[in-house]
């Protein structure tokens, strides 16, 4: 299976919003970092918003299949014309370990039973 990984930078205390679009699309978690953002006076002219410097970075391995999905989710639940303003884009993964397919999750939880 080819994995992505998903970046999502949004304004501080918007981590969770992002983590809810994704993993309503098949993510099953990620990684969230403390960041400042460092844009000028005239990004904000630019785009007719306010830059808040306190940031969030969300990371999120995915399936490259379910990967288009929650891109669209994020753009629309977090996006530069919400609140959030977020900015979302992805990698891709060359290597993987400590990850579980879903269906492997679900199986090995049937044969527990």
């Amino acid at each position: 299976m080819n994995y992505e990984v998903v970046f999502c930078i949004v304004n501080n205390g918007f981590s969770e919003v992002v983590m809810d679009a994704a993993k309503s699309y098949g993510a099953q978690g990620g990684t969230i970092l403390r960041a400042r953002g460092t844009a000028n006076k005239d990004a904000e002219k630019i785009f007719n918003i306010t830059i808040h410097a306190e940031k969030e970075v969300v990371m999120i391995i995915v399936p490259s299949s379910i990967k288009d999905n929650i891109l669209h989710a994020l753009y629309k639940q977090v996006g530069l014309d919400t609140p959030g303003q977020g900015i979302a884009f992805c990698l891709p993964v060359d290597d993987v370990i400590g990850l579980t397919p879903i269906e492997k999750n679900k199986s090995s939880e049937t044969k527990g039973n």
